[in-house]
């Protein structure tokens, strides 16, 4: 299952975070953001107890997309430790994510 987060809970949810975070910066009105969100579900069930994967709203969280200067989504960043240890921007195939999720958790 995938967790929201917001410009009050960013922090505490993804910086402060014990597991990695992938958080998928998105906005309701973006086809390529509703085309992901399936793949990100799967990918959340298979790394379950390894990874975190979020969704931030950049409409409605304009700070911490502002502050991680977000330029087009979906941009999806992994945190690791409070730190983005790898970006990538656009639709990306499963296997595309499950490798960047291995990168840093295995």
């Amino acid at each position: 299952m995938t967790i929201h987060v917001t410009d009050q809970t960013f922090d505490k949810d993804v910086l402060q975070s014990s597991l990695p975070v992938l958080v998928d910066l998105w906005a309701e009105w973006c086809g390529p953001c509703r085309a992901i969100a399936p793949v990100l579900e799967e990918l959340a069930e298979d790394n379950e107890g390894k990874v975190t994967i979020a969704k931030l709203d950049v409409d409605a969280n304009t700070d911490t997309a502002r502050k991680l200067n977000v330029r087009s989504i979906p941009t999806l960043m992994l945190f690791k430790n409070g730190e983005v240890v790898e970006t990538t921007v656009g639709v990306q195939p499963k296997a595309a994510l499950q490798g960047l999720l291995d990168r840093h958790t295995t």
